[in-house]
């Protein structure tokens, strides 16, 4: 994994560690995060800065676009020794999040900590929400009503 340019697959991994630090609860990041003592020396492109972003949506997800309100967001950029620079947008006001999952993604960038991060890092955010959906999923079921009609004979 690096910067640069990079394959479609490479594009794709990184698009999915990127989604599972910004979705990620922050406190089961923050003793993942605080835990590494491979954290590379880094500077800020850009400081933690909270924004408001406007979210857009769809009549069934296919008619003309709306303006269906705005949502808080934090976003960070970090820069390592090494010059791999790691991006992060994350809901909410938490700067703290934004700089882990900031750092994060630049050492996921990095060959020589990739691997150790995708273990000790991703794969248990990712079973940990999956851990919730099945949760919510049960939950939801809990509440589920199925109708049916019953057929009368003929008079």
């Amino acid at each position: 994994m690096t910067q640069s340019g990079g394959s479609a697959a490479e594009h794709t991994a990184r698009q999915r560690w990127m989604s599972v630090l910004a979705k990620a609860d922050w406190s089961e990041l923050a003793p993942l995060f605080a835990v590494r003592d491979d954290k590379p020396d880094y500077r800020f492109l850009r400081a933690p800065e909270t924004g408001l972003v406007m979210l857009r949506g769809r009549m069934g997800g296919t008619g003309n676009p709306f303006n269906m309100g705005e949502a808080t967001v934090t976003r960070c950029a970090v820069t390592t020794q090494t010059g791999i620079a790691g991006h992060s947008y994350v809901m909410g006001r938490n700067q703290a999040h934004a700089e882990a999952a900031a750092v994060l993604d630049a050492m996921l960038q990095d060959q020589a900590t990739h691997d150790v991060v995708e273990h000790d890092v991703i794969a248990p955010l990712e079973q940990a929400a999956q851990a919730r959906r099945q949760s919510d999923a049960s939950r939801s079921a809990a509440t589920k009503v199925e109708f049916f009609t019953m057929v009368r004979g003929e008079d």
